[in-house]
């Protein structure tokens, strides 16, 4: 029953929210204003719906035309939906794309002079952009190792008596990814090389190790990959030993894993450290009744805002001034904004870390409500 009840909600927020502008001719917010196109990458993770729907409000209090739409994953359909957005004259879209085939949309809109934004995503394989508005994600995956360091007291630990880990990375076609796992890794490394902490499964010592990176990577982000390789892992090379911890790159592929933990008997009276990112009100539930460890809480409202003023300011011609964001540049960070074509102008906003003792911070952001916290509670 509560299972169900959790489906039900699931799609009357999908029904209700993302699909009147994933397959709609929605024109929003009014006849007037310059027209600033929304592409979202797909609504499976649950914090894409909730960044369209901020974007598309943003972008109207601004005086803004807005329409936001969602790919369900799809790059193909994303492309048109930009075309779309071409067609209807905008002057800047914001782009979460799905992967590098977007790169040809881009160049369209380029040659239409309209200002494309990647927002959080990376456009890979693309010259023909200037802007891309995302969190400091090198410092998130450092926040994952850092959770892990403390859930198992690695400082303490050794190769006497050491911590079983396995690790999982995001999409490869997200270049997010990689950013996450090499900041994770940063602050593991040390402690596999000292021997107290054993890897499980692939080993890629940074992403650069493409073949054992492939390996471990989830595609799409998809919860469904991400369990059935978990109950692999526990029916395989996992057999034998005990984890103590999961590296999981965000809280959708998070959840997913500790599911497929809690169907071994082996796991039934005490989960492994278990990471997450996105501070999804599911995740932040699960961090207050004490089973997924810790998430990375990244207020996509504040981001949402903060890609709207960049809007803004690339549409009026001014420099943009985005509050609480500062230049990749600027902190030896000029590499997230490598797109492999070029270096485009990356704005970076601060994640915060997210453990039970503080897990009300995004109850406190208004990023949701304590009903939602509640409602996941039923589950």
């Amino acid at each position: 029953m509560k299972k169900l009840f959790f489906a039900v909600m699931a799609v009357v927020i999908v029904a209700g929210t993302v699909f009147a502008g994933a397959g709609s001719d929605n024109k929003g917010g009014g006849s007037g204003g310059t027209f600033v196109g929304i592409a979202m990458p797909e609504t499976h993770v649950l914090r894409w719906i909730k960044d369209g729907a901020s974007l598309k409000k943003f972008a109207e209090a601004k005086g803004f035309r807005a329409q936001d739409q969602y790919a369900n994953a799809d790059q193909n359909l994303q492309n048109t939906q930009i075309q779309n957005f071409l067609t209807q004259g905008a002057k800047a879209i914001i782009i979460g794309c799905v992967n590098d085939g977007v790169a040809a949309a881009v160049a369209d809109a380029a040659r239409d002079k309209v200002t494309v934004i990647a927002y959080d995503r990376i456009i890979p394989n693309s010259a023909d952009y200037d802007y891309y508005i995302t969190f400091n994600n090198f410092k998130v995956g450092q926040f994952q190792g850092q959770g892990i360091e403390r859930g198992l007291d690695l400082k303490s630990a050794s190769a006497a008596a050491p911590k079983y880990i396995t690790l999982f990375a995001g999409s490869p076609t997200d270049g997010n990814a990689f950013f996450f796992f090499d900041g994770a890794m940063s602050v593991l490394n040390p402690y596999i090389e000292s021997g107290a902490l054993i890897v499980v499964g692939p080993y890629p010592k940074t992403s650069k190790d493409t073949a054992n990176f492939q390996r471990i990577a989830t595609e799409n982000w998809q919860a469904p990959v991400a369990k059935t390789r978990m109950e692999n892992l526990l029916n395989g090379d996992a057999k034998d030993v005990t984890l103590d911890a999961v590296l999981a790159p965000n809280d959708t592929l998070a959840r997913a894993i500790i599911e497929a933990c809690k169907a071994d008997a082996k796991y039934a009276s005490k989960l492994p450290i278990v990471t997450g990112q996105d501070a999804e009100a599911a995740s932040t539930a699960s961090i207050k009744n004490g089973e997924q460890y810790m998430t990375v809480f990244k207020d996509t409202t504040k981001l949402a805002e903060a890609a709207i003023a960049l809007a803004e300011a690339a549409v009026k011609g001014a420099t943009p001034n985005i509050p609480g964001a500062v230049l990749a540049s600027s902190i030896g960070l000029e590499s997230i904004g490598d797109t492999g074509r070029k270096i485009v102008r990356a704005y970076l906003l601060d994640p915060v870390i997210i453990y039970r003792e503080n897990w009300k911070d995004p109850v406190n952001a208004g990023f949701y409500t304590q009903e939602e916290i509640d409602q996941n509670n039923l589950k």
